[in-house]
């Protein structure tokens, strides 16, 4: 088992995301512009698998897939490892830029779909129990939030329930993908046919077990902005789910470049036309997060 951190060269940043940065094979640093400061990352997906192709996504060599057999031994002494190193050593201090140099959130993210995972649920346990051998359950009202960043293609699986069940009995939260409102545009944004009252469904059944978010990506494609018919089917899914059952939406462009072939047809929207779709959002009646 692999028991020591790799050195980094040179600080985090918002625009590298390197789930090797740490040389761990479950855990990984990330500087996240969402949450603000250093979010602890697990990785349930070291072989690129996903069963999603979203063209913006920033894993190279991603393949269709689910993840492998997950070694939980090995996953809870890297995870012990590395929040050790964050709360007892001075990890923050030598590799995350002052003024971020606090411990966001534990966040299960990584390389692929994480609800996967055979063992996701025991992942979650594994994590709420370690969260709290670190004091980072919030007794003093402090507590370090624990999120799953998903799809949500899964969440009519019981197995995938049982773990989001648990992450919102521990005050975890959930970041459900969104990103089109038609079968057509999800398809060529997320590489998969789906129609849009499955996906609201889903978000409609991660609503029930956990408090959750809608984390929407948008940007240029062939140089053409998401127009008002693009936004209104996307608004159709949030509002069959139930807006009102939605914590709101972390609205995000393109901060680092695409490592997939549909690369070419992305550009970011500029932070004004961001804050101008959030704004449209916001008159529906949703909480909005803008981050460029």
């Amino acid at each position: 088992m692999n028991s020591s951190i790799k050195p980094l060269d040179g600080q985090l940043s918002v625009r590298n995301h390197d789930r090797d940065l740490a040389g761990l094979t479950y855990v990984y640093p990330v500087l996240s512009r969402r949450a603000g400061g250093v979010s602890v990352g697990i990785n349930l997906n070291p072989n690129n698998a996903c069963n999603w192709h979203c063209v913006y996504c920033q894993v190279p060599g991603l393949v269709r897939g689910k993840a492998p057999p997950i070694d939980l031994a090995l996953l809870e002494e890297e995870l012990r490892l590395f929040l050790g190193a964050l709360i007892h050593g001075d990890w923050l201090t030598r590799n995350a830029p002052e003024g971020l140099r606090v411990v966001r959130d534990i966040a299960f993210s990584g390389n692929g779909e994480p609800t996967s995972a055979a063992v996701f649920p025991e992942a979650i346990a594994l994590a709420i129990r370690l969260r709290a051998e670190f004091g980072l359950s919030g007794e003093r009202g402090d507590a370090v939030p624990l999120r799953l960043i998903t799809n949500g293609s899964l969440m009519a699986q019981s197995r995938v329930q049982d773990g989001v069940r648990r992450l919102g009995e521990a005050g975890g939260e959930v970041w459900f993908k969104v990103d089109a409102g038609t079968p057509d545009a999800i398809e060529r944004i997320n590489g998969v046919r789906l129609e849009p009252e499955a996906v609201a469904r889903h978000l409609a059944q991660s609503c029930a077990l956990c408090p959750t978010w809608v984390q929407t990506c948008m940007f240029r494609w062939d140089g053409e902005a998401p127009d008002e018919a693009a936004l209104e089917a996307y608004l159709g899914v949030l509002e069959e789910a139930g807006v009102g059952k939605l914590q709101g939406v972390l609205l995000y462009g393109i901060a680092r470049p695409s490592m997939q072939p549909e690369a070419g047809h992305l550009e970011p929207l500029s932070a004004e036309e961001l804050e101008a779709i959030g704004e449209c959002l916001r008159q529906r009646g949703l909480t909005v997060r803008v981050s460029p």
